[in-house]
């Protein structure tokens, strides 16, 4: 609701039947002298409508009492303040329901009278100080006046889109008692479908999955990435590995989701991770909705048995994928475990087939994605076609530049990729 520029006649405008009038009623009293009080306006916008507040200011001097000196929206029609009747009147025009945003007011520059208007429109809770920005007691006037920080509609609009991003994209850490131990893991986002991050060989949410637990979209998803018993902040105990350690830590996610009190879950499975979450779905299809998978196998070859060897030594590994790890665990439990689990991990190769898990795949129910890096140096094809074969109505995708952490070096679109298969 807007009133138009120039001198305030109620009386005139009746006459005329305009529907400014209509639009937003006030009578104006005539003043000392018979004079009527010149008011300027000033429209300011909001998500509800438009409002307008008279002003006087310069020349045309303070509003006097008994002119309209508030408009406000309230309950899903505009309110009239008189300052001459000292009660609110509803305006003839209705509009969308107030949502406690306000537009514009930066511009307005009200007069001492004007501004005490306001100050009793609060009192009287027709104009919520919280909307204002300042309460009944700061809105007294001091000389010189300064305007309040006031925002404009879309500007509310937006931080409250800031406010709520913020609140979203937050993320929590705790530990949570699980099969006996102390498992350590992260949240963030507010979304109704669960998603788990499940990391390699010693990794843990930290090290393995920043840009998803950053950017994966958290209006529709809840992110939780754990660290596995052994891992991360997960410790004590230190890491072993028995030959069903894979077995214990899709027990272990599983079990930790449900304590977290989620329904259902989606797993996103790197690595060793994926080996992980591949048992979980095969073992646990009622309570896993889809999963994404990749730089997984269910068994073990001479080839990577070879790779595995090649790794022992992490005095030869990079610098770049070194030091995170070493900074976690200190570089004499980082280099003992993971010699442990290269032991691990070829314990397999004595077993038939060296199975991990390739018994259980046929017993995945959910919709699964496994993603591959061409140029995984760690995993190769074979075992991506091999899952992909043997999981029913399993997709595959080729990242022609992938390597074994695609998910890290192609973030956005991997990120993109296991948001559109996961909706």
């Amino acid at each position: 609701m807007s009133c138009a520029r120039g001198p305030w006649d109620h009386e005139s405008s009746l006459r005329q039947g305009s529907a400014r009038t209509r639009r937003a009623t006030g009578p104006s009293t005539p003043a000392e002298g018979g004079e009527r009080t010149a008011a300027r306006t000033a429209s300011f916008r909001g998500t509800t409508g438009a409002c307008a507040l008279p002003r006087g200011e310069g020349r045309e001097g303070p509003a006097r009492p008994g002119g309209l000196t508030a408009c406000v929206l309230r309950a899903g029609a505009a309110w009239v303040y008189d300052g001459g009747a000292g009660q609110p009147r509803r305006a003839a025009a209705s509009v969308s329901p107030f949502r406690a945003e306000v537009g514009d007011l930066r511009s307005l520059r009200p007069t001492r009278g004007h501004f005490r208007s306001l100050t009793t429109c609060l009192k009287e809770k027709y104009f919520p100080s919280s909307i204002l920005g300042c309460s009944a007691s700061e809105s007294r006037l001091s000389s010189p006046w300064r305007p309040s920080p006031l925002l404009s509609g879309s500007q509310v609009s937006q931080k409250k889109m800031e406010s709520r991003k913020n609140m979203s994209t937050s993320v929590t850490s705790a530990k949570v008692a699980v099969n006996g131990i102390h498992l350590h893991y992260q949240q963030t986002g507010e979304g109704d479908h669960a998603v788990l991050l499940l990391p390699g060989m010693l990794g843990c949410g930290e090290t393995d999955f920043g840009p998803q637990i950053k950017n994966l979209n958290k209006q529709l998803f809840t992110v939780v990435a754990w660290d596995p018993r052994g891992y991360g902040h997960s410790r004590p105990p230190d890491r072993d590995y028995p030959v069903d350690f894979f077995e214990r830590d899709a027990k272990d996610a599983v079990d930790l989701m449900k304590t977290l009190k989620f329904k259902k879950v989606s797993l996103l499975g790197w690595s060793d991770g994926g080996i992980t979450a591949l048992i979980a779905a095969a073992k646990y299809p009622s309570y896993i909705h889809r999963m994404v998978i990749w730089g997984a196998n269910a068994y073990v070859s001479e080839e990577d048995e070879m790779i595995y060897q090649g790794i022992r030594d992490v005095s030869k590994w990079s610098e770049k994928i070194r030091k995170p790890l070493e900074t976690l665990y200190g570089y004499d439990y980082f280099a003992k475990t993971c010699e442990k689990w290269v032991d691990g991990m070829k314990q397999f190769k004595h077993l038939p087939d060296g199975n991990i898990c390739r018994h259980l795949l046929p017993l995945v129910q959910c919709p699964t994605l496994i993603v591959h890096g061409a140029k995984d140096p760690m995993v190769p094809r074979f075992h991506a076609d091999f899952i992909h074969k043997h999981v029913k109505g399993s997709r595959l995708h080729l990242m022609p530049e992938g390597k074994h952490n695609l998910h890290l070096r192609f973030a956005n679109e991997f990120n993109k990729l296991a948001e559109d298969f996961l909706q």
